[in-house]
């Protein structure tokens, strides 16, 4: 499903050049459940923007469900990321002036053959997923942090991605809260089979899932 090929990031400025991932081989399989950990700086979010397509190598090769990325077109590459990749980050991102169902709605309005119906129902059955039924019509600041984080999801899966790239979701929570987090995403990847890999510094949800990778100032140890 992803597929990394001596994938290099580097950084450069006038005076100075820093080497963010180095020669990264990598190869996630159809419904995987990946954790990639590393201390803080090791090149980690890095790696899932590169493998979200928010950010290209500068040198190696990308593949998403067969397609490689380099040459490809912006516009291709932009639906390729709408239809196929989820997002879900530490801080939620949510739109505070929206309701839940309209943030839930968002990559929906990018596919202009969803109508606003469709758009609607899609939302909700999102919502439901995650156990959010009952708070379609708040706001993001009358939910908690482990609400906002699934509202955060619910917008990740509401197009049915088949890949989500998760950066810290729990990150922000107290352990209660990020098993809960946990459990809902291990629930998409077993029932849905959808493909996560999710950046981590908690090793105990690091091990729930099905392979670790490990980076080390942005080379792979592991």
């Amino acid at each position: 499903m992803i597929r990394l090929q001596n994938v290099q990031k580097v950084y450069r400025t006038e005076t100075i050049e820093t080497v963010a991932l180095d020669n990264i081989n990598l190869d996630v399989q159809s419904g995987e459940f990946v954790s990639i950990m590393g201390p803080s700086g090791c090149g980690k979010s890095t790696l899932l923007n590169i493998m979200g397509l928010l950010d290209e190598p500068s040198n190696g090769e990308v593949f998403i469900d067969n397609q490689l990325i380099k040459g490809m077109r912006d516009s291709k590459m932009a639906r390729l990321r709408n239809e196929k990749i989820g997002f879900v980050f530490q801080s939620y991102h949510l739109i505070n002036d929206l309701s839940v169902i309209d943030n839930v709605e968002l990559p929906l309005l990018y596919r202009s053959k969803v109508s606003f119906q469709a758009r609607r129902e899609l939302a909700k059955d999102a919502l439901a997923k995650v156990g959010l039924s009952n708070r379609i019509k708040h706001y993001p600041n009358q939910l908690s942090g482990g609400q906002r984080q699934r509202v955060a999801i619910a917008r990740a899966i509401v197009g049915k991605p088949t890949i989500i790239l998760a950066d810290e979701p729990t990150g922000n929570l107290d352990s209660a809260r990020g098993n809960e987090i946990m459990d809902i995403l291990q629930k998409l990847n077993e029932q849905d089979k959808t493909t996560i890999v999710m950046v981590t510094h908690d090793n105990e949800l690091g091990r729930r899932t099905d392979r670790l990778l490990h980076l080390f100032d942005g080379v792979q140890v592991s």
